[in-house]
């Protein structure tokens, strides 16, 4: 297999958004390395999970030490680990070889990993003071950890369900124009990543200035399935990059737009962020893992880290379930004028099988 430059392997292996601890202290190490690995050895994105776990669970065994020194070969451990952790999944992307076990062992692994060190750190830590605040401590981030999971995959099953929800009602209206909605045209990824942030914030500007605000709880870009809208130009055309596709949508769905009406700052925050492939979400999973097994044991402070990152932790994903909160108001509205949309339709049908009889007879 040949394996492609480094600037092309970037583009492949490495995500459009991602955490910033990823973006900026593990895919300088880890991207070329997966390009080393696929070039000259046989290692297989298995073989990689299995080598972060095993970094993983040595991490947790100098941590249980609980002596400073053991601390700091724990904290280098964990985020080696946690750098083959990443390289797994670019090696896959890479080479074609992933597999849907792979992704299987990839997650059980990194909560093997997290239960772990959470154990071993505070354990060693209880052992060291006998202060049972760090048994609570373990607790809590293991709990953590496997809440902010679990609440990911379900957020992520409501937006699905939204979407499928609507686009099942847009079958039921006669000559629905082209539809998309606003989080896939800000997915589409630009020529490369440089110009990404650039086309993400030009399309979205696009729609937001071709439409007018619709009805109470529906989202400005949405105007009914029988209203003419401005077509949204397609991502290449929205970047500058191309003309654009004939074929685009004509009617943009946003189901954030009553967050964005009501946080408008946040757009701009957002696009900083976007042209540097950080995601907006700053403390997830991953910057709770590092604070708790890194940054706290390099810097001594385990207790007063832990629960400054576990509060974090708690504020970020509670914004993120009040944003929740918001679009399935504008899933409400979006579907509340779809519903009438289809009623009057039906009632014109209706009408219209009423009058052939009158209509038949008179003639």
């Amino acid at each position: 297999m040949e394996i492609p430059p480094l600037a092309e392997v970037r583009r492949l292996t490495e995500k459009k958004r991602d955490a910033w601890w990823t973006v900026f202290l593990v895919d300088p190490v880890a991207t070329p390395l997966v390009r080393w690995t696929a070039r000259w050895t046989r290692v297989t994105p298995n073989q990689i999970t299995w080598g972060a776990l095993v970094l993983g669970l040595g991490a947790a065994a100098c941590f249980a030490m609980a002596d400073w020194k053991w601390l700091i070969i724990g904290a280098v451990l964990y985020h080696v680990s946690f750098i083959l952790d990443c390289m797994d999944g670019k090696l896959a992307r890479l080479t074609g070889k992933g597999s849907e076990f792979g992704a299987w062992l990839d997650y059980i692994f990194d909560r093997i990993r997290v239960v772990g060190c959470a154990a071993a750190l505070m354990g060693g830590q209880f052992y060291r003071t006998d202060d049972p605040v760090y048994m609570w401590l373990a607790l809590a981030v293991i709990f953590l950890d496997a809440l902010r999971y679990l609440d990911a995959l379900q957020i992520f099953k409501v937006r699905a369900g939204m979407r499928k929800k609507i686009q099942k009602r847009l079958q039921e209206v006669e000559e629905a124009k082209p539809t998309a909605f606003m989080e896939d045209l800000l997915r589409e990824r630009g020529e490369d990543d440089e110009t990404q942030a650039e086309a993400d914030a030009q399309a979205a500007a696009k729609v937001r200035g071709a439409v007018k605000p619709g009805p109470r709880n529906v989202p400005a870009q949405w105007n009914g399935p029988d209203t003419s809208t401005a077509r949204v130009p397609a991502a290449a055309d929205a970047a500058g990059t191309g003309d654009a596709d004939e074929d685009g949508p004509e009617r943009v769905i946003d189901l954030q737009e009553t967050f964005k009406q009501r946080f408008g700052p946040y757009e701009r925050f957002r696009d900083f962020l976007v042209k540097h492939r950080v995601r907006p979400h700053l403390i997830s999973g991953i910057e709770f893992q590092m604070a708790v097994f890194i940054i706290a044991p390099l810097t001594g402070a385990i207790v007063g880290v832990t629960i400054g990152a576990a509060v974090l932790l708690l504020a970020f994903e509670l914004a993120i379930i009040y944003k929740l909160l918001l679009s399935t108001r504008d899933f409400e509205g979006v579907m509340a004028q779809l519903g009438t949309q289809v009623r009057e339709q039906d009632g014109a049908e209706d009408a219209e099988d009423g009058a052939t009889p009158l209509q038949t007879s008179v003639s």
